[in-house]
């Protein structure tokens, strides 16, 4: 089982990781961070809308309180479901700036949380619906804690890549080489 410690750690450690993309990200034109490199959400621009829209609904499944919304219209979002697809979670970052600035909100919320979570917060079971299996999940909330970090990591990875083949230069990903 993982602590409160870990999950401090793994809280900053996120936030420097997305500094590092962001800042080499923004050496890109619009269009080089819109264009479709093949990855799984396509461009880095749409890798990096997909992580911040599924941290912001992890936090709401955690909390316990309503999910993200977005600002396109919520066809596909009904009484049962309750949760923004991941089509219009993607388009809730319309432009750079505004993806940006939504990042930087959601590691402080990150981050505020991990500074106010207990013990008692990484203990029990966590049901939620998931609007990718299509189903309630239910499991250990530590599980999916460790997975929500996990997540990140996946796809800053991808994003990483990504600005790699555009030539650009990160910071280093280790996390004991991670500022204090």
């Amino acid at each position: 089982m993982i602590d409160a410690a870990y999950v401090r750690r793994m809280a900053r450690y996120n936030r420097w990781q997305n500094e590092s993309l962001y800042g080499a990200a923004n050496r890109l034109s619009e269009a080089e961070r819109r264009r479709d490199r093949g990855a799984f959400f396509g461009s880095i621009h749409a890798t990096l809308a997909h992580l911040v829209w599924a941290d912001r609904l992890w936090l709401a499944r955690f909390e316990q309180t309503p999910p993200p919304t977005t600002t396109t219209t919520p066809t596909t979002m009904t009484t049962t479901t309750m949760a923004p697809t991941m089509a219009e979670g993607l388009a809730a970052f319309p432009t750079w700036p505004s993806l940006q600035d939504a990042r930087v909100a959601c590691d402080a919320e990150i981050v505020r949380w991990a500074d106010a979570l207990t013990p008692d917060g990484l203990a029990g079971d966590l049901t939620y619906y998931s609007m990718s299996a299509h189903r309630e999940i239910s499991g250990l909330r530590w599980v999916f804690v460790a997975h929500f970090f996990n997540h990140q990591t996946h796809h800053r990875g991808q994003a990483h890549c990504l600005l790699t083949q555009c030539g650009l230069k990160l910071q280093d990903t280790d996390l004991q080489l991670m500022p204090e």
